[in-house]
């Protein structure tokens, strides 16, 4: 397994469209937030969500001290948001967080998730953390999605199905 060209792989994991979230927490008066497309549900009883963070990562060292953070759905529109965080800041960016439960989250976004740490695994070159939900809001809106190694956004156009539906 060793033996695996690591941006083959990713190249590869990367056929897999996914949405993109920012996380974000809050920590001696300043929010730190990051860009992450590995995020999905996990259980509805108890309300869990996971995200996938790089150990490297700034947000590895903050989640385990802050205990509470923010996951933004992101539309369509934020794509820029979504570099600004994604390691390529913007000095023109203003500040986008609003507050819900003393926890930063991404204004516009189209769904906002508020979470308590719940569990942590390692896994490997990341950190998997479990967060249990302590609200959420949603609003009609189209979300950004990442696909290739690019921005996408989703078509809207019927899929045919063979089952005669």
């Amino acid at each position: 397994m060793n033996d695996l060209d690591p941006r083959a792989l990713r190249d590869t994991l990367g056929r897999f469209a996914t949405g993109v979230t920012v996380v974000s927490t809050a920590a001696k008066g300043a929010v730190h937030a990051m860009t992450a497309n590995a995020f999905t549900a996990v259980s509805l009883q108890p309300p869990l969500i996971l995200v996938s963070v790089d150990n490297r990562a700034r947000m590895h060292q903050m989640l385990p001290d802050t205990r509470r953070y923010g996951v933004s759905v992101l539309a369509t529109e934020q794509e820029r948001l979504a570099m600004h965080f994604a390691g390529r800041p913007d000095p023109e960016q203003p500040d986008p967080f609003v507050w819900t439960d003393d926890t930063p989250v991404v204004d516009g976004a189209i769904a906002h998730f508020v979470c308590d740490c719940y569990a942590e695994h390692e896994a490997g070159d990341h950190t998997l953390y479990v967060g249990q939900v302590r609200g959420f809001s949603a609003r009609v809106g189209q979300p950004l999605l990442f696909h290739s190694g690019q921005f996408a956004r989703v078509a809207n156009e019927p899929v045919f199905t063979s089952w005669g539906w």
